[in-house]
């Protein structure tokens, strides 16, 4: 007899593990029992202060974790390419399919996404056991840890960044936070063929990763003017300034390194309004926003997979299923020796060294 529980945050700074319903397979979806979680800034954001969109019925369970990987127990009857015992990785937003968005492709866009842990329904990967559609679950190579299975999210994040930016040989680049998604979106601007890339941060610890994973420089900018030193750096403004801090002070940043006619990609989640200068970037600038990712996990999964894009170094932090309060205590307030945590869940996931 399987038993399920659920991590739920009761309030904003409290996460607790409660029993929950098994869920059934029907249908083409997967019964799949989670193995690894990483913890996303959206859901220490979460656990901080209350969902980003609240739910509208106060009673509403909020579930947090939506990277995560698994292990198929059971299928629908209208599943084809999986059987129970495959290990799996899954898209955790689910569109509808009809919308205009869904039918041009970009998905990521839909008006009636069902994205885990936010609205509508609020569903967490901190779960042993939940459902998802076959459409959306992907298979794990066996050469990839389960650990790696659940960053294939956020480097997919990475991923799309450096796709929409056209990033390209010869292009210079510049990355305003090394966090997470700032680390992922430099390996895919590098798997891209860019070789001058630098990383701009307040925190040693990231920083260091960040010429550890092959930043062509790092600035910190709690100890230097991060504009001039930028641009000495790069000799000059940047082709692409990727923000992935989400701060109004780095968008603003932005604005002063971008070259003419170059791109200001913002990939951070950026609250409140943030004034821009126009006149000071008319010369056909570029801005342009990033939401998630569409069509990325299999080539995310390839590039992982083949060891070119390195998604288990930035993991400073693990932890059992336990200790999830924890796990989100140190992962809020230890920003300066935290870069990306992952919560252990399942049995058969073994910390990696």
């Amino acid at each position: 007899m399987l038993n399920n529980t659920e991590a739920l945050l009761t309030r904003p700074g409290k996460i607790q593990i409660h029993p929950a319903p098994m869920p059934e397979a029907c249908g083409d979806m997967l019964l799949i029992r989670v193995e690894c979680v990483g913890i996303c800034g959206s859901d220490i954001h979460s656990f901080a202060h209350g969902p980003y969109i609240p739910p509208s019925d106060p009673n509403q369970k909020i579930g947090l974790g939506h990277e995560f990987s698994g292990t198929v127990v059971s299928v629908g009857p209208q599943v084809t390419a999986f059987q129970p015992g495959d290990r799996v990785v899954c898209e955790p937003g689910v569109p509808c399919g009809s919308c205009r968005f869904c039918l041009s492709g970009r998905y990521n866009l839909c008006l009636h996404m069902d994205f885990m842990a936010t609205q509508p329904n609020y569903r967490g990967a901190l779960t042993n056991y939940l459902l998802h559609p076959e459409s959306f679950t992907y298979h794990l190579p066996d050469q990839m840890e389960m650990a790696a299975g659940a960053l294939v999210e956020p480097a997919a994040v990475g991923m799309h960044a450096a796709e929409l930016a056209q990033a390209a040989p010869g292009k210079k680049v510049v990355i305003l936070g090394a966090g997470y998604i700032g680390l992922m979106t430099m390996q895919a601007c590098l798997m891209r063929g860019i070789s001058q890339i630098v990383l701009v941060d307040l925190m040693e610890t990231r920083l260091a990763m960040a010429k550890r994973l092959g930043a062509s420089a790092v600035v910190h900018s709690g100890e230097t003017d991060p504009v001039s030193a930028v641009r000495d750096c790069l000799h000059g403004g940047a082709d692409i300034v990727f923000e992935t801090a989400g701060s109004q002070t780095t968008a603003q940043m932005a604005a002063k390194l971008v070259e003419r006619g170059g791109k200001i990609m913002i990939v951070g989640t950026i609250p409140g309004e943030t004034p821009v200068n126009f006149l000071s970037i008319n010369r056909e600038i570029t801005i342009q926003t990033v939401f998630r990712y569409a069509n990325t996990f299999p080539k995310t999964i390839d590039a992982i997979a083949s060891r070119r894009l390195d998604v288990l170094s930035p993991v400073t932090r693990q932890y059992d299923y336990a200790e999830v309060q924890t796990a989100f205590e140190e992962s809020l307030h230890s920003k300066n020796e935290i870069i990306k945590s992952v919560v252990h869940v399942g049995p058969s996931s073994p910390q990696f060294q």
